[in-house]
């Protein structure tokens, strides 16, 4: 039960990359035609350069004068070249974008369903923000790069070695003298790549602050406006703003000090081809032609030179991304699915057996100490305590949405971490207790529980459960919209829709997180015959801390600073002085108030 993994920012450049593309095989589907456009492509970078060096020597400087039609010959050829050179230039891009378009959504999918197989101690680890930051932004990060960075490195080394062959045959010392001036910097490149990744693994993290924090102002504005917390909030989102431009600016500092040393090694080099070039042509070894062709192809040598610091601020942005998306991948679940070695249970009432659970949340104290408890089926069990006490954490362990620190938990004589995920949602639904709906109408929420269900499936589960009335006043009847999070509902018909779809679901046990807190009391007489109607036939266990829940149960558990304390029947455990006949009196008074 860890936070998200951070791949270590020592793992090398090019390991992170290789690792990267292992994960999205899409990336190399096709790179063969896509790298042979690549090379007609920038071959055909070099038609003019020969087409220049060929009309001045043999077209322009021909004994007789200017042979026309030589010149109209190899002018047709280089426009022919050319056209060809866009035409390739055109189906490698569209072949690249496809390839990592179809990667990335590969990346994107893995990502968000490995975030949703991590436990909810995992998750909570990483505020919502950074954790949504991690399979979108830094995702998009490696898109930018992959679709126009590694289009930059493709073209970039096709062009370099061919301006380097062609260089080469016109002159070999001239060739020489341009890779010695750029070797340095090839080398000063490699000394920075470090700190750049370095840098860009901060503004990725200083990113995913920002989001988090953006995303709970915006969730949480109703709060913020009940307690006049607009000024503290917006210093908060202004710290965190601040944090990524000097985050950023750093990055792109460092980046910054590569192009002028490009540039500036870019006219050295050239400065000395015209020199010691011309002292070549004087001494007879070295055309005119093929000097102006020369210049021609530094300027392709040094174009790609250029491009690599560019290639470099982008490569390492997305490579501080991957790591991130990485660090999302790397991260075992803790609650694993058994899969296919796992075991599927038959429908049926569910009985369950606690055995010395023992559970304790991370870098905290235990909250739950040696749980022994057996639960027939059919039976409606009521989980009481004061806050704090483990009974959520009882439900939670139950729903396996954690795993207990020691000990076990049985369904049906089988242990909880050997059943499959699949039978285990379809046999033990669990009615959360804010009740959230999604941004939809009310039959999409309530069908979430049976995909497959008609409306009229819905109708006849809203009737069965006693909220076609509460139905029939709403504007448009299943149609309604609910909003975002379900805010054009009240707390109570968010829990009602909750339980419609719990009942749908039609589940062999039932688990309720304090279904009927915080709502009014014709609301909660609704909510409990809705109850009723759903727990009734199977195993239910609820979470409560209105008394009215406990007293209707078959029994009660109490739980007291992790212990269970009592277990009975209500109308035995109230009778008889204890935790329960105290939480009781007290609901009671508070009633009467």
């Amino acid at each position: 039960m860890t936070a998200l993994n951070e791949v270590a920012s020592g793992e090398g450049a090019f390991s992170t990359l290789r690792r990267g593309l292992r994960l999205s095989p899409e990336f190399r589907a096709g790179l063969a035609g896509t790298l042979l456009l690549a090379l007609v492509a920038t071959a055909g970078r070099i038609v003019v350069p020969v087409a220049v060096q060929q009309t001045i020597d043999r077209g322009l400087g021909t004994a007789g004068g200017p042979d026309v039609a030589f010149i109209r010959t190899a002018v047709l050829l280089c426009a022919v070249a050319v056209g060809l050179t866009a035409l390739s230039a055109y189906a490698m891009n569209v072949r690249l974008y496809k390839s990592t378009e179809s990667g990335l959504a590969t990346l994107r999918v893995k990502a968000f369903r490995h975030v949703h197989d991590l436990s909810m101690l995992t998750q909570s680890g990483e505020r919502r923000g950074a954790l949504v930051s991690r399979v979108t932004g830094d995702v998009d990060q490696i898109s930018q790069f992959m679709q126009w960075g590694g289009l930059m490195i493709i073209v970039s080394l096709g062009q370099l070695v061919v301006a380097s062959v062609l260089m080469a045959v016109y002159s070999w010392e001239l060739t020489l003298l341009v890779w010695a001036s750029f070797l340095p910097l090839a080398f000063l490149l490699r000394r920075f790549q470090r700190l750049i990744s370095a840098a860009y693994t901060r503004v990725r993290e200083r990113t995913g602050d920002l989001l988090a924090a953006v995303s709970e102002s915006v969730v949480g504005a109703p709060v913020i406006r009940a307690y006049g917390s607009e000024e503290r909030t917006a210093r908060r989102v202004d710290e965190t703003v601040e944090a990524t431009r000097r985050a950023q600016t750093r990055a792109q500092g460092l980046v910054a000090l590569t192009f002028p040393s490009s540039e500036l090694v870019a006219a050295l080099a050239t400065a000395g081809v015209v020199v010691a070039g011309t002292l070549l042509g004087v001494g007879g070894q070295l055309s005119a032609g093929k000097l102006i062709a020369f210049l021609f192809l530094v300027t392709l040598f040094v174009s790609p030179m250029q491009t690599a610091t560019e290639v470099l601020n982008e490569a390492q942005n997305a490579i501080a991304g991957w790591r991130r998306v990485l660090g999302v991948l790397d991260t075992e679940p803790d609650v694993a699915d058994p899969g296919e070695d796992g075991e599927v249970l038959p429908r049926g009432p569910i009985e369950l057996r606690f055995e010395n659970v023992g559970f304790a949340y991370p870098g905290g104290p235990p909250v739950l100490h040696g749980v022994d408890a057996a639960i027939a089926p059919r039976t409606r069990v009521a989980v009481v305590g004061e806050t704090g006490s483990g009974k959520t954490t009882f439900a939670k362990l139950l729903t396996r949405l954690m795993d207990p620190a020691s000990g076990r938990i049985l369904v049906d004589g089988v242990p909880l971490d050997r059943v499959r995920f699949s039978s285990l949602r379809e046999r033990i639904v669990m009615v959360p207790q804010d009740g959230f709906l999604f941004d939809a109408s009310l039959a999409d929420n309530i069908r979430y529980g049976r995909p497959g269900a008609t409306d009229e499936d819905l109708l006849l589960a809203v009737t069965e459960l006693g909220l076609a009335d509460w139905l029939a006043g709403l504007p448009r009847g299943l149609e309604t919209p609910v909003g975002q999070r379900g805010e054009s509902l009240s707390a109570g018909e968010r829990q009602l829709v909750a339980l419609a779809r719990a009942y749908i679901a039609d589940p062999d046990l039932l688990v309720l997180d304090e279904a009927t807190s915080a709502v009014d009391p014709a609301t909660e007489v609704r909510i409990q015959r809705a109850l009723d109607g759903v727990t009734r036939g199977r195993t239910a266990i609820a979470i409560a801390h209105r008394m009215s829940t406990a007293e209707a149960a078959d029994e009660v558990i109490v739980f007291d600073a992790g212990r269970i304390v009592q277990r009975g029947p209500h109308s035995v455990l109230v009778a008889e002085p204890g935790v329960y006949a105290d939480l009781h009196a007290s609901w009671i008074a508070q009633r009467a108030l």
